[in-house]
């Protein structure tokens, strides 16, 4: 099973940290906020994030009280950065793929993990490992790009725009065609999985799981209007889908 490393391409990477480093970005502005108000009382709790990037939701979650956090990420970059800029005693970082998930120790209160599931193949068994991993009553709150979103392969515009270049709406190809999406970010061969939404649902209730909530990613009116350049496309498709389930 492949395992996507992106993150430590250095070209990538570098434009990945200059990205975040926009106050406007699409994580600060749109995600974050959305997966953040899913979340149950995170007060004593142990947390286990999965593909925990640079680590700003372990710090948001040790911050918010909880016991402990664990994070785990397949990328050297990421990791290094985290430690360095989000650490704190009850926070560990390990270098671990999601693949191997299997190979922790113990359960966890609380799951999360914020869009790292896209580079996942396997996503039936990763979900079956999660709840393995949670305790009785567990939750699950995750991210994953949007399927409206993955669905695009690159070899259309994303958008029909006027001759001002506004968009006028989202085109959508081969959405029911699930499988690998190869298209160029940055780099190329960006690899990524494309599912339906069906697939998502019945991917998780297979798991055992109970969806007690699902979100799509929105923003308030004002912050489209005065970044139309950036956030233009929101009210034509969602870029991001957030699910909150429970053991």
């Amino acid at each position: 099973m492949s395992q996507q490393n992106v993150y430590d391409n250095e070209i990538f990477y570098e434009n990945f940290k200059n990205l975040r480093s926009d106050e406007i970005n699409f994580n600060d502005i749109i995600e974050t906020p959305i997966l953040t108000a899913m979340l149950p009382d995170l007060k004593g709790r142990k947390i286990l994030d999965i593909g925990c990037g640079m680590g700003q939701h372990a710090m948001q979650y040790v911050k918010a009280g909880a016991d402990s956090v664990l994070g785990i990420d397949i990328s050297e970059n990421m990791l290094a950065y985290a430690r360095e800029n989000n650490s704190a005693d009850n926070i560990e970082y390990r270098k671990l793929p999601i693949e191997d998930l299997d190979q922790i120790e113990g359960r966890f209160d609380v799951i999360t993990s914020s869009l790292a599931f896209d580079y996942i193949e396997d996503l039936g068994a990763t979900f079956a490992t999660v709840y393995s991993l949670l305790e009785d009553d567990g939750r699950f709150v995750f991210s994953m790009s949007h399927p409206i979103s993955t669905a695009c392969d690159g070899t259309y515009d994303r958008y029909t725009r006027t001759d001002k270049g506004e968009r006028l709406y989202a085109n959508l190809h081969n959405y029911g065609i699930e499988g690998v999406r190869k298209i160029h970010w940055v780099v190329d061969d960006y690899e990524l999985y494309h599912r339906t939404v069906a697939t998502l649902i019945n991917t998780m209730t297979g798991a055992g799981f109970i969806i007690e909530e699902c979100q799509e990613s929105h923003l308030p009116e004002e912050i489209r209007l005065k970044y139309p350049d950036k956030f233009g496309g929101v009210i034509h498709h969602p870029d991001f889908i957030f699910f909150r389930c429970r053991k």
